[in-house]
């Protein structure tokens, strides 16, 4: 009986040269399919510091924006009240106090007319 005989043909196994290439072929694809992902992921990291650049300069001129119009409340509210005053309080509780006056006047002439008219009829009762 002959045991040296190489019986891996029989079986179709493949020779060690045929391993090794198969197996470069695997990670060249492999390989491909990496640096596929790699360029995705650029140009995903290009385009997301594009949109952070953006909205940098946005928050930028939003803050701007924030400084201004806090400069001017701060400005509007240190100032005195005058009646040409835009703020919308200032508008409301002038609006209450001219109301409030006006209240107090129609009350005190009708005290005044029913004082009157008291004196009036006890003048004619005598």
């Amino acid at each position: 009986m002959n045991i040296d005989e190489d019986t891996s043909a029989w079986l179709g196994c493949p020779t060690p040269l045929e391993m090794y290439k198969h197996q470069c072929a695997l990670l060249e694809d492999e390989l491909r399919g990496t640096q596929a992902q790699l360029n995705k992921a650029r140009k995903n990291i290009a385009g997301l510091v594009q949109m952070n650049d953006v909205l940098a300069t946005g928050k930028t001129s939003a803050e701007a924006s924030l400084a201004k119009a806090l400069e001017r409340i701060a400005t509007m509210s240190d100032r005195e009240p005058d009646n040409l005053s835009f703020r919308p309080i200032d508008l409301v509780t002038g609006q209450r106090d001219e109301l409030l006056r006006e209240n107090q006047r129609l009350l005190r002439e009708i005290r005044d007319l029913k004082e009157a008219s008291v004196a009036t009829l006890t003048r004619q009762a005598l």
